[in-house]
């Protein structure tokens, strides 16, 4: 059985990303395609507790450095209990956020070096990355008024100051640029069905 196909979904608060993973899913299904939908932090029952830490309460509750720790401690239970098995089987799977959030938020978000960022996930994960990852590109202003109109306690990073969502937002850009092989911007200003169309004609060259 050959390997599945792994698909990460990324962009700051409130582009839009999780209605596009489910409409993605739908559609690939209709293909007859196993699909695994997913998220991070989260996908298992101890990542969900470690998502819980770490998307709400006040804004000062952690360092960067904490989070990056926290979001790898999350990532590799993710990665060994649902992504990977599902991976081996053949499936399709597609991540709400992965890797590349740390690296936007915690690297440029935060401050944090970059270098050590990918450090540690490659100490952690070596060798993992998505096979396609969709950059999610939209203006933070907009996103933030998107994001808090969900009325969800999940609003710890919302709450950040706008100069911080635009380093995020430079961050994400940057990480598209320097990984062109399997990075794809999209520009999420557009409307659901446009987005969806985009992401499927992306798709149709993919292996």
């Amino acid at each position: 059985m050959s390997r599945g196909y792994f698909i990460t979904f990324e962009g700051g608060e409130g582009t839009g990303k999780s209605t596009q993973c489910q409409l993605l899913a739908e559609s690939l299904r209709l293909k007859g395609k196993e699909v695994v939908v997913t998220r991070e932090p989260g996908g298992t029952d101890g990542a969900e507790l470690i998502r819980a830490l770490l998307v709400s309460g006040d804004i000062n509750r952690w360092s960067g450095v904490t989070e990056a720790l926290l979001l790898n401690a999350a990532r590799v239970d993710h990665w060994d209990k649902v992504i990977s098995p599902a991976l081996n089987r053949g499936a399709w799977v597609i991540c709400d956020r992965f890797a590349d959030s740390t690296i936007a938020y915690q690297g440029y978000g935060r401050g944090l070096n970059i270098n050590f960022l990918w450090e540690l996930h490659n100490s952690v994960l070596p060798g993992i990355h998505p096979d396609l990852t969709l950059v999610f590109d939209l203006d933070p202003e907009i996103g933030i008024t998107r994001a808090l109109a969900r009325r969800t306690s999940e609003v710890r990073f919302e709450k950040m100051d706008l100069d911080f969502h635009r380093r995020m937002r430079n961050g994400y850009l940057e990480i598209a640029k320097n990984n062109p092989q399997r990075c794809r911007i999209i520009d999420a200003r557009q409307g659901i069905e446009e987005i969806h169309s985009d992401i499927k004609r992306l798709l149709e060259v993919t292996p």
